[in-house]
């Protein structure tokens, strides 16, 4: 078949056949709360049966238990896969149907400054924002070398922009993740593998509000920063957890068929002001 005719027939393919994830898998990280959460459940509605995996099993449960029956499936897993043990456990797990598409979104934003940051508390970030990315996608790619899949790699706005204080240790492993995404793109498209960026920016979740009254306990400077970062943002407002998640489901599908190596910011504009 030449290019042309190839191009004629995905033309031919209908907007809701592109858009659905009917028939994969889709294994999601850090998918109890948040932007995992609501990338559950989109994937869901888009028609994905699903492996869930969050550190925290109460949580996690209570996701579970609102996508049964939206879901085609769902298996619930426990585990820190910041560790080897953990990582292990997990893939073995799923050794019977390893997942179409995979969604590292797991990470941990904790603030320090910098001269604060000792070695034990830069290595916890560093493993569970990079290290359990690098690990999960070399266990996506080595078991479905032959089949191919998707990768989708949760940054940040931070690993392009340090607007926050006490966060280098985060941009660091933000900007690794980025690195990363782009490396394998390259490395292993022709074996393929879509694997692209998220780069979420001022989204709302439970998370960030708990961490942002945590530091405002003691450091009432960053209501002055929070005020700066919203005014920067075109858009006017923060963001919802979903609209990070409806960009996800269109770089699952194959709608982003053509799209690699992409590092796509969710940000309300906020790196183009």
């Amino acid at each position: 078949m030449t290019a042309a005719k190839t191009r004629t027939a995905r033309q031919d393919v209908p907007l809701a056949s592109l858009l659905s994830l009917e028939g994969k898998r889709a294994m999601i990280t850090g998918a109890a709360a948040g932007i995992g959460r609501s990338i559950a459940r989109r994937f869901a509605e888009a028609g994905a049966a699903l492996d869930l995996v969050d550190i925290s099993e109460a949580a996690l449960s209570r996701v579970g238990g609102e996508l049964d029956g939206v879901a085609p499936s769902v298996r619930l897993h426990s585990a820190d896969i910041a560790t080897d043990i953990g990582r292990s456990l997990l893939w073995e797990s799923v050794a019977d149907h390893p997942p179409d598409i995979l969604v590292n979104n797991a990470g941990i934003y904790p603030f320090k400054g910098f001269l604060d940051v000792d070695a034990a508390f830069y290595d916890h970030v560093l493993d569970v924002n990079l290290g359990s990315v690098y690990w999960m996608c070399q266990e996506m790619i080595g078991r479905r070398l032959k089949q191919g899949g998707v990768i989708i790699n949760l940054a940040s706005i931070e690993a392009l922009v340090a607007f926050k204080a006490d966060l280098a240790h985060y941009s660091v492993s933000k900007a690794g993740v980025m690195a990363l995404t782009r490396s394998l793109a390259r490395e292993h498209g022709r074996d393929g593998f879509r694997i692209n960026a998220l780069l979420p920016g001022g989204i709302i979740t439970q998370g960030t509000k708990s961490a942002a009254r945590g530091v405002l306990k003691f450091q009432l400077g960053l209501i002055g920063t929070g005020i700066r970062f919203r005014r920067r943002i075109p858009l006017g407002r923060l963001g919802d957890p979903d609209e990070v998640a409806r960009v996800a489901v269109v770089l699952a599908s194959d709608l982003a068929s053509y799209v690699q190596g992409a590092a796509i910011p969710v940000d309300g504009g906020f790196l183009s002001a």
